[in-house]
Order: C-alpha cells, then sequence, then structure tokens
C-alpha cells in the first residue's frame, strides 16, 4: 500500500449483542491491528443511535488504550460544540498523560446526533458558529499557552496533543488550512465534496507549530472476504443495515423491505454515501485503495468496515494487511 492504513471504529452494536460486546470486540481488533502494523484506530462521537457505542468516546479510548501498547487511538472525532473546550483538553489530557504518544484528537463540528438529541445534551444550536474559537481555545489549553489567563487543563497543559480537523464539507479544508492542521475528510460517508475540499486545504496551508506541510486523511469503506461473491454480500448486509440505522432510526426492516428502499430516493442518498467502497478480495481491495489514494490526492487513508459480524468485521482487516505494506509499531 502507497499510503498509511488506519482504521475508523464504528464501536458497532450487532443484531443480537449488546455494548459491551461491541467493546470487546474493540479491544480486540485494536489488539490485533496493533500486531498487524495499522497506523491507528478513531472511534466517532454519536449519540442516541442503539447500533453505536462510542458515545463517551474518551473512556471508550481510555479502555482500549489500557488494553493495548504501540497503537495510536484518537477521536474520530469529538463533536466540540456538544463540550467545553476545557472539559476535552482535560479529559484528552488525561488521556495522553496516562498513554503518553499515542492520542489523536478529531475534532468536528456538527452534533453527532438528531435535533431532539441535541437539545437533550444540552447544545445550543447557534454553538456550531463557535467552532474555530473553540479549537483555539483547546488548543491553547493544550500546549499550555491558555487563551483564558488564569484557566488551564489539568492535566492538558503542554501535553500538546495533536489535533486533526474533521470534515466534509469546505468549510472544514478551509479551518485546517488555515489553522496548519492535518485534516480528515470524511470521504467514507459523505463523498461529494472531497476533490474540491482537499484541494483548497492544498492550497490555502499555512505552516504552524504542528504541522509544517498540509497532511490529508481520507476515508473510505472496506469490505475484504475470501471470494468476491462473499465480499458483495457482506457489503449488501452493510447497506441494509444503514437503511435501518439512517431512514428508520434503528427499525429493523427485512431484507425484501430494506431493498425496496433501497430503490426510493432515500436509499438512492444512502447507496451514494457508500460511493467509495473497497468490496472484494484482499487483490481487489488493494486496487482499488491504491487508485482511491491517488484519487484523493491522500498522505492516509483511514478505512471503516461495517460487516454483519464480528468474525467478519476482523478476518476483513486481516485480510487487507495481508496484501498492504504495514509495519508495526516500536515503542
Amino acid at each position: 500500500m502507497a499510503v498509511p492504513l488506519s482504521i475508523l471504529d464504528l464501536a458497532q452494536i450487532r443484531e443480537g449483542g449488546t455494548a459491551r460486546d461491541s467493546f470487546a470486540a474493540s479491544v480486540a481488533l485494536a489488539q490485533r491491528a496493533e500486531q498487524l502494523g495499522f497506523r491507528r484506530i478513531w472511534y466517532a462521537e454519536h449519540h442516541n443511535m442503539p447500533s453505536i457505542a462510542s458515545s463517551a468516546t474518551s473512556v471508550l479510548i481510555a479502555h482500549v488504550a489500557a488494553h493495548t501498547q504501540t497503537i495510536r487511538l484518537g477521536a474520530g472525532g469529538i463533536m466540540l460544540p456538544n463540550h467545553a473546550p476545557l472539559t476535552i483538553a482535560e479529559q484528552f489530557g488525561t488521556l495522553e498523560t496516562l498513554h503518553p504518544g499515542r492520542i489523536d484528537l478529531g475534532l468536528g463540528r456538527a452534533p453527532g446526533s438528531d435535533q431532539q438529541t441535541m437539545r437533550a445534551l444540552r447544545r445550543d444550536p447557534t454553538s456550531a458558529d463557535s467552532f474555530p474559537r473553540d479549537v483555539l481555545e483547546l488548543q491553547g489549553y493544550l500546549s499550555g499557552e491558555s487563551r483564558n489567563p488564569g484557566i488551564n487543563a489539568t492535566p492538558g497543559k503542554g501535553t500538546n496533543v495533536p489535533l486533526y480537523i474533521l470534515g466534509s464539507s469546505l468549510f472544514g479544508a478551509q479551518l485546517a488550512a488555515a489553522l496548519g492542521l492535518p485534516y480528515s475528510f470524511a470521504s467514507h460517508f459523505a463523498p461529494d465534496a472531497l476533490e474540491e475540499a482537499v484541494g483548497i486545504y492544498r492550497r490555502d496551508f499555512q505552516p504552524s507549530a504542528q504541522l509544517e506541510q498540509p497532511y490529508v486523511i481520507a476515508g473510505v469503506n472496506v469490505i475484504a472476504a475470501d471470494t468476491t461473491e462473499e465480499a458483495q454480500e457482506q457489503f449488501l448486509d452493510a447497506k441494509r443495515a444503514r437503511v435501518s440505522l439512517l431512514i428508520g432510526r434503528g427499525q429493523k426492516f427485512t431484507p425484501q423491505e430494506a431493498d425496496t428502499i433501497l430503490e426510493s430516493p432515500a436509499g438512492r442518498q444512502v447507496l451514494q454515501m457508500a460511493t467509495y467502497s473497497a468490496v472484494g478480495t484482499p487483490g481487489e481491495v488493494k486496487d482499488y485503495l491504491d487508485r482511491f489514494a491517488v484519487h484523493a490526492d491522500a498522505d492516509e487513508l483511514i478505512v471503516a468496515t461495517q460487516a454483519k459480524n464480528t468474525e467478519s468485521w476482523l478476518r476483513s482487516f486481516e485480510l487487507l494487511a495481508d496484501v498492504s505494506e504495514l509495519v508495526p509499531a516500536q515503542r
């Protein structure tokens, strides 16, 4: 593989499983990914979603970090308008203090939820407007140069946890470029603006204390299996699961009902979200990812796999590693 590979663990609660099962699977994946040589694993902040267990993102990172040794772990991302920057600085400063050199902090400005859940989070509808200012405030706490006199993050001050701006639009690209931060584009579910956003980011990038040159991480869906047919079956299951999650808000549909919805305008939007998907045998997946990395002008790829069961999920990453040039991290 021409670029480093990382993992976005969606912390799925699979049918018939529990949140505890999801956490056990996340630990198993992180331990295996560490052995295989994946660069990092990120977890995303979502709320009020019955099939996603990563709502308390920093707590999950702490749990996985305690069961691994070398792999980088982080948030992809924390939805910063849901939180006070000082609180996030303290949480991730604690993580970095406990696991030095292994913690990332990706930041987004979406709610990670619907409007009703946003209100339950006590989030102000206009809070996203202060996202750039909040990023700078958070950065100040972590660097030890607080923008609020007399207010410091303990732990956090001086830990310099690396920040990443997450986005699926031109706004995130412009902000990451202006602040001189790495940029991670969510092309695994929001593919439309990928090329334009990356182009703007690279064109307008301003060097910073954290980063001298632009750095792009692009998201992509991956399902690798021993045969093309098996991978395509898993991919269809994943699309049906997205129908339940995004259209049914957790409501269970039969395969026939899900397929009917996929043929509707709303379903076609679900299919469009999966535009960038590498599906097939390990060789087919590798060929796709090589082409995608060039298309996305990416320095790193972060892959998400939505296999129906934990065994197929872990197997997909193992097969990908078999055909990729991954080197396990050293402490």
